[in-house]
């Protein structure tokens, strides 16, 4: 059974930072994408940061928080990271750890196959 657990998020002032992890267990995804998304209060789920190994890293950032965040994984340990930069109060929302079985970077919720429970992350203004 595949399970994937979020930890790190928390209470924030602007302009600070957090580091979520995702342990993912049942399955090894070094080969398949692993994302992030995030849903705030009344808005649909929307897509953050994915990363897969293809020959290389492949990253693939939301353009709202590209040079702010970035994204990682550990193979070793099957955990995928997001460090978040310079906070915002719009970046206020319950984060997602993802992963999917096809080998491409998707910025989909339908190309995922596997959800974490979600992480609040709260940035104050």
């Amino acid at each position: 059974q595949v399970q994937l657990v979020e930890s790190g998020g928390g209470l924030v002032q602007a302009g600070g930072s957090l580091r979520l992890s995702c342990a993912a267990s049942g399955r090894t995804f070094s080969s398949y994408p692993m994302g992030w998304f995030r849903q705030a209060p009344g808005k649909e789920r929307e897509f953050v940061a994915a990363i897969i190994w293809s020959g290389g890293t492949i990253t693939s950032y939301a353009e709202s928080v590209k040079g702010r965040f970035t994204i990682s994984r550990d193979s070793a340990k099957n955990t995928v990271y997001l460090q978040m930069n310079s906070l915002k109060p719009e970046d206020t929302a319950v984060y997602y750890c993802a992963a999917a079985t096809r080998r491409r970077v998707g910025r989909t919720i339908n190309e995922y196959d596997y959800w974490g429970q979600g992480t609040q992350v709260t940035v104050s203004s």
